[in-house]
């Protein structure tokens, strides 16, 4: 990747349109001149037309090599491009999506919805209901839902997330600019959900209030009075902090209260840390989207996003083994899981995955992970060819065992 971010960086420095608009302006201030010349003594337009020639040309001509520049840094970062990503033909032999475009639809639906795009998802709903798609088969996967599937869309409750989101984006916005009302407000309102989550949203708030408030008029930018600064912020601590009674939060309240001892000097002190805001906004608000999104049932990030970014990260893998392939003469020979690993980040892996250490096999909900009496752990499937039916020994201790001894590990 680095040739490719070395000509990012040669067509960011010169393949843009500045010194070509540069030089166009140029000629516009010359051009006008001339024009005020014979405005003011038509007598003299042949002499100033004569005098345009040249300076004209020269303008005109800088301008097409700046052109030239620009189109040759566009043209060496598109050779860039075809050298790092050449193109490739997607195997296109399998298509697990096909008899699920309802499904998709949704999908879409929904993520213009989370991303606030509300009269593009009006439209496409309107488009996709007015339209509706026709599924096409596709062998070894059934719809999971075959009755539902048709009307997922219009049971999408579309103007109720609307609003939901909108209010969102709003107290974002809010957010954005410093004001951490609308969201304090919000979360006073579900308290009592978010504290069956065991969510610290409300305090994490409310403790954020206090440390701007503490900053002061030079720092938050508010007007410099009883409610602001040092005093404002023990005014509010007084009334808000009571409200947060729950033990995991004494520590914090003692230390943001004990900081006022240091606040002539609170960059040496021992509470310096919490008071550096430089990423507490940024916190806050991936915070609030994460617990307003969970409170609808919704994991914080768009399904849709993660799955096609997921599967933009394991394509070249994959197309590198179907040319492996098709090398070799081989095929993939099952539909549950993939046939090489794929490295994704750690915020896309949610949930435990388990290799039996006999098979070499991922566990499914078929064939789940099976503990032994001594503690060892394998597929359920490895399980039945160890023990035949009767008592067997453990292939990693010498404990010997039966298989209605064994467990059904949860993971």
């Amino acid at each position: 990747m680095d040739p490719l971010l070395l000509e990012l960086a040669k067509l960011q420095k010169d393949g843009n349109l500045k010194q070509s608009i540069d030089d166009v302006d140029k000629i516009i201030e010359q051009l006008e001149r001339a024009r005020e010349t014979i405005v003011a003594d038509p007598n003299s337009a042949s002499i100033t037309l004569a005098k345009l020639q040249n300076p004209l040309k020269h303008g005109f001509d800088k301008v097409n090599d700046d052109l030239k520049k620009v189109h040759r840094g566009h043209n060496a970062y598109g050779k860039a491009l075809d050298k790092n990503f050449p193109v490739k033909a997607l195997p296109t032999d399998y298509d697990a999506l096909a008899s699920h475009p309802s499904l998709i639809n949704r999908a879409i639906a929904m993520h213009l919805l989370r991303e606030g795009q509300f009269s593009v998802a009006s439209t496409f709903l309107s488009e996709a209901l007015s339209n509706p798609p026709s599924p096409s088969p596709t062998p070894g996967t059934p719809n999971p839902n075959p009755n539902n599937d048709s009307t997922s869309l219009s049971t999408l409750k579309s103007q109720e997330l609307q609003e939901r989101f909108s209010t969102m984006y709003q107290i974002l916005h809010q957010l954005k600019s410093r004001n951490l009302h609308p969201a304090i407000e919000w979360a006073r309102q579900n308290s009592t959900e978010l504290e069956n989550r065991g969510s610290n949203l409300e305090f994490e708030l409310s403790k954020l209030q206090y440390i701007w408030l503490f900053l002061g008029p030079s720092v938050n930018g508010l007007p410099d009075d009883e409610n602001n600064g040092f005093f404002g912020a023990l005014k509010y601590a007084r009334n808000n902090f009571p409200r947060h009674k729950h033990v995991r939060y004494l520590k914090d309240c003692q230390q943001l209260t004990t900081a006022i001892l240091y606040r002539s000097n609170l960059k040496d002190s021992p509470y310096h840390r919490l008071f550096n805001t430089e990423t507490a906004w940024d916190e806050i608000a991936t915070s609030f989207t994460r617990e307003f999104c969970s409170l609808l049932g919704l994991s914080p990030s768009s399904p849709l996003y993660l799955a096609t970014t997921a599967g933009a990260i394991a394509l070249p893998t994959l197309l590198k083994l179907a040319t492996i392939q098709k090398e070799k003469r081989t095929e993939w020979t099952t539909q549950n899981e993939l046939p090489v690993e794929i490295a994704l980040p750690r915020s896309f892996i949610f949930h435990a995955i388990f290799v039996c250490p006999v098979s070499k096999e991922q566990t499914t909900e078929a064939n789940p992970p099976m503990m032994m009496p001594c503690g060892h752990v394998v597929a359920r499937e490895s399980l039945g060819k160890l023990s035949k039916g009767g008592r067997f020994k453990c292939p990693y201790c010498p404990s010997e065992s039966l298989m209605k001894e064994a467990r059904e590990v949860v993971l």
